[in-house]
């Protein structure tokens, strides 16, 4: 088959064009957002500090037309969007250039030094800022020296109680955290762990941890103690500091047994800090055959006293190397020992300084949100809110109670500005026929993030249609591995129904050929080409680079493989088709599983789904779909007919499912990533329990259902 067939086969679409739901324009920027935008700034500033020669994104009418433009031209949303793609065109060309103009525009603090900004060979053989030191916790906490009495933290429970830290507040309670830490023995290169839920102790632990150069790890207290300690024995913290219970859903559950579980198999432990504990605490050490020293949170001894204006002004930092770790983030661990991955200091400060400022237009003034648990990525990515000035809003529950509008009801309250959440939550929202706009005041509301999985085109119609027309839609892609995006929105760069609006500034994000050539309106595999400063410096234990060059470059080396395919069209744009290993292959046509997802949970009677391919190399297999069904839908003639219909009509015959069956629930990660590949395993004879850690997943009891032996309802093809 063609590769143009291959394109028509995966959307519908024909030789190379969309299908006619993708690709209407639902936001354009106007001359005001254009001129505001700091990506606008920055192009400016370049221009003037180094007199580079990039169009302006909001120059004004009666100015030269930029090269392209038809003479007489003056549509600032088309001459924002070429002005974007020359510096996009410009950061991934010149990336030294490009990563220390980030640095020298925002100001960084740290010592650049005289050293190169990138040293090595291909990926991952390179080194960013040999030479250079910062930290951190210095950079997320400025704002407490420029402005202490700005808001730096709104925290809300699921029941409604909430707390607040003005930036000098926070940084008072980094250093008596700090402190206390340190009178732990905690010191560079140390680890801190935390199983807590999204609270500000987690985040002023972050900081204080940092602070001091050791290195911060989290989980979240709904993983099971298995999932905790596979990740936390890898990486033998010095403190933990943990929780005996969280709210979800309007139920408290208690974690003390999983806590006690947890530390008894630390041995590494020094101590344990508890918070919200009711018990007392003793500070007298213990003998080892006891355990770790025991603390309490609340009884942790101020640090020495600062100038009376909550600045935490006697908080120092332990300056570190630009590469230094600053935290270990976690793969899903659904298959294996979760890989523990380390981030850099300096990686960190400058793609969150980046990527918040210029994609989503988050700074100072701003309240900037994202629905998330400590134990997934776009926690750490939250903080980085404290980067740019911001406040940040930490929300501590479920998103759906007391009922699915909880999460647009917190924004209109806590006054948000940006707000972000998974791309599931939007589609639940618009299948629920939920009108935010009519039901709260979302007034501040300028911007909206989408992650974890594709936001198909009616999910971008209903936010345009029920939340507000005048914000900017951001459907964002990246991973746990890079800690950020690499495609995404920004403020110069029209939303369009489905598509991913460009290329991160730096990320040379490409789609590849099987035999590795880049290719453009074709689905590809996933690919970075040039270094980014936030790829990983490593894995914990894995001292010569093996297990990470294997994950990563072992495919195309010197190319980084994402493990996601993708489909780059001519002006930047892109749409992301699922994960690369879980491919679906019918007559040798590759096809993605988000746009099964899409066609099948439009149907009202469909509310998750999961579609799978047994083939292997040589032999085919069969094309499986389980549906959960809403309350009251039966799985009969009826049903099957419509979903066999639909997928052949918006998809193609290749797409029809040779058997559907109906389960109770779709295993899905704690972070909310449906298990293709375990089930995959699962059907082909792998035992449940050698498929999934079900400590790793947030509904462990329906993994069983989809065993060979079981015979769940099913509809045969007709």
């Amino acid at each position: 088959m063609s590769t143009e067939d291959e394109v028509a086969a995966a959307d519908g679409a024909g030789t190379g064009g969309l299908s006619g739901d993708y690709g209407a324009i639902l936001w354009e920027p106007d001359a005001t957002v254009i001129e505001r935008a700091r990506i606008t700034q920055f192009c400016r500033w370049l221009a003037r500090e180094r007199g580079l020669p990039l169009s302006d994104p909001a120059a004004a009418p009666g100015e030269a037309a930029p090269a392209g433009a038809a003479p007489g031209e003056a549509d600032p949303a088309a001459q924002a969007e070429r002005a974007y793609d020359e510096l996009w065109q410009w950061s991934v060309t010149e990336i030294p250039a490009f990563w220390e103009a980030i640095w020298d525009y925002f100001g960084v603090l740290g010592e650049r030094g005289d050293g190169p900004v990138l040293t090595g060979g291909p990926m991952p053989d390179t080194e960013w800022f040999p030479g250079a030191t910062l930290n951190y916790a210095r950079n997320a906490l400025r704002a407490a020296a420029e402005d202490p009495g700005r808001t730096a933290i709104i925290a809300q429970s699921e029941d409604g109680a909430r707390r607040t830290l003005s930036y000098g507040e926070l940084a008072a309670e980094v250093a008596r955290v700090r402190g206390a830490l340190q009178a732990l023995g905690v010191a560079k290169g140390d680890r801190v762990a935390a199983f807590l839920p999204n609270v500000p102790e987690a985040l002023i632990g972050l900081l204080a941890a940092a602070s001091l150069g050791a290195i911060w790890s989290s989980c979240s207290p709904d993983f099971g103690p298995p999932s905790v300690i596979d990740r936390f024995a890898q990486i033998t913290p010095k403190v933990l500091i943990a929780t005996e219970r969280y709210r979800y859903g309007g139920k408290e559950f208690s974690r003390q047994q999983a806590a006690a579980d947890i530390v008894a198999a630390l041995p590494s432990l020094a101590a344990v800090i508890m918070v919200g504990s009711t018990a007392s605490s003793s500070d007298a050490a213990t003998d080892a055959a006891a355990g770790p020293r025991t603390l309490r949170w609340d009884d942790l001894p101020s640090g020495p006293a600062d100038t009376g204006r909550g600045r935490g002004a006697d908080l120092e930092f332990e300056e570190v190397p630009f590469g230094h770790p600053l935290w270990i983030l976690y793969s899903s661990g659904t298959t294996g020992l979760p890989k523990a991955i380390m981030h850099s200091h300096g990686g960190i400060v400058l793609e969150h300084l980046k990527a918040l400022s210029f994609h989503t237009g988050v700074g100072p003034g701003d309240t900037f949100f994202w629905y998330t648990t400590t134990g997934w990525m776009m926690w750490n990515y939250l903080a980085g809110g404290l980067l740019v000035g911001a406040t940040v809003l930490l929300y501590d529950g479920s998103a759906t109670y007391p009922a699915t509008d909880a999460l647009w009801r917190l924004a209109a309250e806590a006054g948000v500005t940006y707000a972000g959440t998974g791309a599931p939550y939007l589609l639940a929202c618009a299948k629920a026929g939920l009108s935010p706009a009519a039901a709260c005041d979302l007034s501040r509301l300028r911007g909206v993030g989408s992650t974890g999985s594709p936001l198909p085109p009616e999910g971008f119609h209903w936010v345009y249609d029920q939340v507000k027309a005048d914000l900017l839609l951001g459907s964002f892609s990246g991973g746990t591995d890079l800690c950020t995006g690499f495609v995404g929105p920004n403020p110069l760069l029209p939303v369009r129904a489905g598509l991913i609006a460009g290329r991160c500034l730096g990320a040379k994000v490409e789609a590849y050929d099987p035999g590795g050539q880049p290719v453009t309106g074709e689905v590809g595999e996933l690919v970075i080409t040039a270094p980014m400063p936030s790829m990983p410096v490593g894995f914990w234990n894995d001292p010569d680079g093996a297990r990470y060059r294997a994950s990563y470059f072992d495919a195309y080396p010197g190319v980084w493989r994402h493990g996601d395919w993708i489909r780059m069209l001519p002006d930047g744009a892109s749409i992301i088709y699922g994960r690369s290993d879980a491919t679906l292959n019918r007559g040798g046509v590759r096809m993605g599983t988000s746009e099964f997802y899409r066609v099948v949970e439009r149907l009202p009677e469909v509310t998750d789904s999961l579609v799978v391919d047994t083939g292997q190399i040589g032999q085919d297999g069969r094309l499986l779909l389980y549906v959960v069904l809403a309350e009251g839908s039966e799985l009969g003639d009826t049903l099957t007919g419509s979903i066999r219909a639909a997928l052949r009509s918006e998809l193609s015959p290749r797409h029809v499912p040779d058997e559907i069956h109906q389960v109770p629930g779709i295993p899905r990660t704690l972070s909310g990533k449906k298990l293709e590949v375990p089930v995959r395993k699962i059907l082909l004879g792998t035992p449940v329990a050698e498929a999934a850690d079900p400590d790793a997943l947030a509904n462990p009891e329906v993994l069983h259902l989809f065993a060979p032996a079981v015979s769940p309802r099913r509809a045969e093809p007709r």
